[in-house]
């Protein structure tokens, strides 16, 4: 199978690439302006000779005035590359499970039924959740064999060039001594996915005959931590005390998030293989 990936340079696409055994395609980050630019759509037309696309690029700056461009990239950059590809090519799409904004706050475990209409998303979210509505459009169009992944946190091992997520911030910080300051006691919670089991779950999509399909996909009730005790873990592994402050400011985003991971389970048989512990380990 001949595969590209979107954003194949980036934090967590580098692994994937090396994994899938697949061509990256670098995308323009807006600031470098290097790779290709998704938001021009005459510049896609290679995509076609690609049996799957893998898109894990996308603009991931929250603030108000990165709206324009999380539309112009995450949606109008996702509608370029599905309007270049043809049938029975496969699309697999790298959401967020932040389009569910704070709904997900009483919810022990968060399923694909969870609503999605406005509770506190910005400009990224629903970028993403646009993107999304392109994906489920195109699959019926160009009978494409699809998947939306709604991640939880990611993390991996950095890669040159990437900076990583807050897990490879706070281990960097207790490693440096650096001050970690945790919004509203640290309380929120967290599962945590390795880049392993990603790579995993988007091959079992890759192989599988499914299309349209919408997966949670974390690490799920076994994996999660509130901020505050993954700080500790990681302290306990590195063997130095976290220059730990916790503050009652109130967290902006979502307070608790935890997958239900059950739809994929049963429908692919996949299951995360690295438990926190141990993939905490591969990054330090």
């Amino acid at each position: 199978m001949k595969i590209l990936v979107t954003g194949g340079s980036g934090y967590l696409g580098a692994h994937i690439c090396r994994r899938l055994k697949a061509s990256r395609l670098k995308v323009d980050s807006l600031s470098r302006r290097e790779g290709i630019d998704i938001r021009k759509p005459g510049s896609l037309g290679f995509l076609s000779q690609y049996d799957a696309v893998v898109h894990l690029a996308a603009h991931l700056d929250k603030s108000p005035g990165a709206a324009d461009r999380c539309f112009a990239v995450n949606a109008r950059g996702t509608l370029n590359i599905l309007r270049k590809l043809h049938r029975d090519q496969i699309f697999i799409f790298a959401s967020t499970k932040d389009v569910y904004g704070n709904h997900t706050l009483h919810r022990r475990r968060v399923d694909e039924n969870c609503p999605t209409d406005f509770a506190g998303q910005g400009a990224y979210e629903w970028s993403k959740l646009i993107a999304e509505k392109y994906v489920q459009y195109y699959t019926q169009r160009l009978n494409l064999r699809t998947a939306i992944l709604r991640l939880s946190t990611t993390f991996a091992p950095l890669t040159e060039g990437n900076k990583g997520s807050f897990v490879n911030f706070f281990a960097g910080s207790i490693r440096h001594g650096t001050p970690i300051l945790l919004k509203a006691h640290g309380r929120q919670v967290r599962d945590l996915l390795h880049v392993n089991d990603l790579a995993d779950a988007i091959e079992c999509c890759l192989h599988a005959e499914i299309s349209g399909e919408i997966f949670n996909i974390g690490g799920g009730p076994a994996n999660a931590t509130t901020l505050a005790g993954l700080v500790d873990l990681l302290s306990s592994l590195i063997g130095k005390k976290a220059a730990l402050q916790k503050s009652a400011e109130k967290e902006p985003g979502q307070m608790r998030y935890v997958s239900d991971i059950r739809k994929i389970e049963r429908a692919l048989k996949w299951t995360p293989r690295m438990n926190l512990m141990r993939g905490l380990k591969t990054i330090l």
